[in-house]
């Protein structure tokens, strides 16, 4: 039987189930119980949540929900906290996702720092199968999107690309935990 005498009372009867948290296919050394996880939950529904707000949310006292989360960000599965901005107010409403056939020639290693390079790419997946890497990439309109390609072909270990460009986004969110 689980030592429940340093919970909370509200938290005291409740299963310490313990959440093991992979990464890639290596698990991460650390593991969560519930109360690691409802406090994740409070801080992805609201990261400017005091520990005061988080605490009453989940049964714990400020001072706990601090030591948990500092925990929790020691460990990396608190990666950082981020203001979200809507792109098309800053004037980028073109949202692509653009595959990349590699040539016989790649190196992985070259390509994906000029990848990185490239500020319209907000993010660079290498993926499995004829596609070498999927890219998400953001401009301000086609015009833009097609002189991004064109640099895109550029890059030495890029046969071709195919492009979607994104009409809507019916779903989106982050990791359910």
């Amino acid at each position: 039987m689980p030592d429940r005498s340093k919970r909370s009372k509200r938290t005291a009867n409740l299963p310490n189930k313990v959440v093991p948290i992979h990464e890639g296919a290596e698990p991460v050394r650390a593991s969560l119980d519930d109360t690691d996880l409802a406090i994740v939950r409070a801080l992805q529904a609201n990261a400017r949540a005091t520990y005061t707000e988080v605490g009453r949310a989940v049964g714990l006292s400020a001072a706990s929900v601090h030591e948990r989360v500092h925990r929790l960000e020691g460990r990396g599965v608190i990666r950082g906290y981020h203001a979200e901005v809507d792109p098309e107010r800053l004037g980028l409403g073109v949202l692509s996702l653009v595959s990349v056939l590699p040539s016989d020639s790649m190196n992985a290693a070259a390509t994906e720092a000029a990848l990185a390079a490239l500020p319209e790419v907000e993010t660079a997946y290498s993926v499995a199968g004829e596609d070498s890497h999927l890219l998400v990439v953001r401009t301000r309109s086609i015009a833009e999107l097609s002189d991004v390609l064109q640099r895109l072909q550029g890059i030495d270990g890029v046969a071709r690309t195919r492009t979607a460009v994104v009409l809507s986004t019916p779903v989106r969110r982050g990791p359910v935990v």
